[in-house]
């Protein structure tokens, strides 16, 4: 018996119908995904020129009112971090959170990630590049009104770099 048009439309449509449903974003006003599009868009040039080297990391670091930031997990920042970083764990940004760690928006801030760092897997695993914990934490920054962020630049390898290291996992 050869299904009529009805039936077949019907078919297709009780198919599709589920898949519309789920494709709808529900309404959540604390969510904003073209907003956080719109902010990545506006914060590319500005992060791609905030990027700096080795060199100037550490000139930078040793300058008085900077701080380094770093927003990885508390365990991996217990186990081994740039010496003097701070810590608050990017899943931990908010207004309030943020201004404990740094009161002025102008403070210069240096960030840092997994992906920087190579040697230590165990302590900076490596993040699929498109999700990088830099480019994450830069535009959050900048959300959140920082005007001063700077991101190490480079990948290096953590036995052969200048930059250094403190915390449990760190020979002494």
């Amino acid at each position: 018996m050869k299904p009529s048009s009805f039936s077949t439309a019907l078919g297709i449509a009780l198919l599709v119908a589920p898949a519309l449903v789920t494709a709808a974003e529900p309404p959540n006003p604390k969510i904003d995904q073209s907003g956080f599009v719109a902010l990545v868009q506006e914060t590319a040039t500005i992060r791609q020129e905030s990027r700096v080297s080795e060199e100037r990391f550490l000139a930078m670091a040793a300058e008085p009112g900077t701080i380094i930031l770093d927003a990885r997990s508390k365990d991996k920042y217990e186990n081994i971090h740039i010496k003097g970083a701070v810590h608050l764990a990017f899943t931990d940004f908010t207004e309030e959170a943020l201004a404990k760690v740094i009161p002025a928006k102008t403070t210069r801030i240096l960030i840092y990630c997994n992906n920087n760092f190579v040697g230590e897997q165990a302590n900076f695993p490596s993040k699929m590049v498109k999700v990088a914990l830099n480019s994450q934490t830069f535009v959050n920054l900048h959300a959140y009104g920082y005007t001063n962020v700077f991101e190490l630049g480079p990948l290096l390898n953590i036995r052969t770099t200048k930059i250094p290291f403190e915390g449990k996992s760190v020979n002494k």
